[in-house]
């Protein structure tokens, strides 16, 4: 019987800097991660484990979040210059999809099947953060005056926004419309230790979360129950993904040290059934 939740090491340790972050896989199953090698490239990572630099960035640009559009289009949080970046994977051409000059630093990005991204945006330095929504050409504030906002994913029935504070140790949920707007913000879970950072939903509803610092990903349920907390061999885990040819294999990103992780789980990713690779 096939082992489920238990964490393995996939990509040999410190190929990514101490920056990576953001996984994302592309219909085909090549792995993304921010920082692969040095600071501001996005690093590719085939099925079978082998990495290399997919693209660097222009102008000084790091990334951080990555998520996909529905035409397969990359799609990159670029804190460092205040935008949200887009990759044509076959040209491999980087251009600006979105600049929010207010921006304090886009961090993780969520996508809904409608290709509405909501960038967290934290101030690490007095521990507050905001909510963008971003289309083509367009930022708009959904919220300010959080605490460190960082993780964020919609549900898979497009009916939530899921927002995590990583100082704070707080997760909140929000209602979600198909235009993109927020409403009826409630605490969905907290936690009396250790931080939290990216996010992603399963095709059931359930929200995995990283916990910086203890090394571990929790499986939360839509009603805001702890179903399973996994091991891994870092600890401080920035961000995960799923992948796999079933959408069951979740790949984690682990800062100290600097590579991937992955484990097998029972209900393939939200994001494989949106780009139409598995079916829930």
């Amino acid at each position: 019987m096939e082992k489920l939740f238990t964490s393995s090491v996939f990509t040999p340790p410190h190929g990514f800097t101490g920056g990576i972050e953001g996984p994302a896989c592309d219909a085909q199953g090549n792995l993304y991660a921010v920082n692969y090698a040095k600071e501001g490239t996005i690093g590719k990572v085939t099925p079978a484990g082998q990495s290399s630099v997919f693209v660097e960035l222009p102008n000084g640009s790091i990334g951080n979040g990555i998520r996909f559009t529905r035409a397969g289009e990359m799609l990159i949080a670029d804190y460092k210059n205040h935008n949200v970046l887009k990759v044509d994977m076959a040209t491999k051409a980087v251009t600006v999809w979105a600049h929010g000059p207010g921006m304090n630093q886009p961090n993780d990005i969520a996508i809904s099947a409608n290709d509405i991204v909501f960038a967290s945006d934290p101030n690490w330095s007095n521990n507050t953060g905001s909510i963008w929504r971003v289309t083509p050409g367009n930022v708009t504030l959904l919220e300010s005056g959080m605490g460190t906002a960082n993780g964020i994913e919609v549900s898979p029935d497009g009916k939530k926004l899921y927002v995590n504070e990583s100082v704070q140790r707080r997760i909140w949920v929000y209602d979600l419309t198909e235009a993109g707007a927020i409403s009826n913000k409630r605490l969905f879970i907290e936690f009396p230790d250790f931080g939290l950072d990216g996010m992603r939903c399963d095709s059931q509803g359930n929200l995995y979360s990283t916990r910086f610092g203890k090394g571990t990903v929790l499986k939360i349920s839509p009603q805001g129950n702890i179903l399973q907390e996994v091991v891994l061999h870092g600890k401080n885990c920035t961000n995960l993904t799923f992948g796999g040819p079933d959408g069951r294999t979740v790949y984690v990103t682990v800062a100290d040290n600097g590579n991937v992780e992955k484990f097998r789980t029972d209900a393939p990713g939200r994001c494989r059934v949106l780009s139409g690779v598995v079916t829930s």
